[in-house]
């Protein structure tokens, strides 16, 4: 009897174990990786390979490309095997997330040793061309992630230059009255409160940042999809002090503006005058000219016989329609 009961026992935990529980599905947004004995399956000596890594990362970096088990199902594993599935879907992390604090915001020094605080949420998921990295290669790969991204994001914030000014400024050929480099020394003398930089250039920073984090997912088997820095908040007294340069700045830069204006204007009112001068000089002319060829056609043609002719008719409408005439003496 007892050795039937024990058949019956091993039949039932066999059924259970093994026809039950060894079937499985896999999501849509799933994918899985199976262990035997808790090794995953792998294909073959293939290892992950990523250009965005460096000859020294390469070699760091070696996880091998393992077999991923696509959504659908049923699957069957026996009861040595296991399957570690993940979401593949697109996910976001505020900045300020830490599981070993509590914080609002994240603090960052600027070139100018200005502690501000930074904000916004970046997007990711897991790379399923390197699940062994997720699954196996890291702890916690999402916190390696968010300190990489942290790290990058506050060197980058230290050493941040505005682009544009530093170009135009560092252009020898741009003329020092163009519109362009006054613009560029505009934007050079707020330097030195980088904080302005940054917020002008949050765009510059998120496509660093998405450049700089494209290794993640041959690190730490997560890409980041984008970078999305939103919120740049030095302290309160930073704050009132920027607002102030900045009100001061933008009324000077209007000041110029205008000055600029009313100087065009001025120039172009004196080319005008100019160009009217001209024109009433050379109407003036014009018929001094024309006698003069007229007579000389004469003279050419006539000779001189015909020329004073020409001189007598037309002396006698004017001696008709003169008052006084003064005769010179000598002349």
């Amino acid at each position: 009897m007892l050795p039937l009961v024990f058949f019956i026992g091993i039949l039932i935990y066999f059924t259970v174990r093994v026809l039950i529980r060894g079937f499985y599905t896999v999501k849509p947004d799933e994918r899985a990786v199976m262990t035997s004995f808790g090794r995953a399956q792998r294909m073959g000596n293939v290892l992950v390979t990523d250009p965005s890594l460096d000859e020294e990362d390469q070699k760091r970096y070696q996880f091998p490309v393992v077999h991923v088990i696509r959504p659908g199902g049923p699957y069957f594993k026996w009861p040595w095997q296991e399957v570690r599935k993940v979401s593949v879907a697109t996910r976001s992390l505020p900045l300020t997330w830490d599981p070993t604090k509590n914080q609002t915001t994240v603090e960052a020094v600027t070139k100018d040793n200005l502690t501000t605080g930074v904000d916004g949420q970046i997007r990711f998921r897991v790379a399923e061309r390197n699940l062994y990295a997720y699954l196996f290669g890291v702890a916690q790969p999402l916190e390696h992630v968010m300190g990489y991204f942290i790290s990058v994001m506050r060197e980058r914030v230290a050493n941040f230059v505005d682009p544009r000014g530093a170009s135009l400024l560092a252009n020898p050929e741009l003329p020092e009255d163009s519109p362009e480099y006054l613009s560029a020394v505009a934007s050079d003398l707020s330097e030195g409160v980088s904080i302005n930089d940054l917020r002008k250039n949050l765009p510059l920073l998120n496509d660093y940042m998405e450049q700089q984090c494209r290794s993640t997912g041959a690190r730490y088997g997560i890409e980041l999809d984008a970078a999305l820095i939103t919120q740049i908040d030095p302290p309160p007294e930073v704050d009132r002090a920027l607002s102030a340069i900045n009100s001061t700045r933008n009324h000077v830069a209007a000041d110029i503006s205008t000055a600029r204006a009313d100087a065009e204007q001025q120039i172009t009112m004196s080319k005008r005058a100019v160009d009217i001068a001209m024109n009433n000089a050379q109407a003036e002319v014009a018929p001094l000219h024309e006698l003069a060829e007229t007579l000389t056609a004469i003279k050419a043609e006539g000779g001189a016989a015909a020329l004073r002719a020409y001189l007598r008719n037309m002396r006698l409408p004017l001696l008709g329609r003169a008052r006084r005439i003064v005769r010179a003496m000598g002349a």
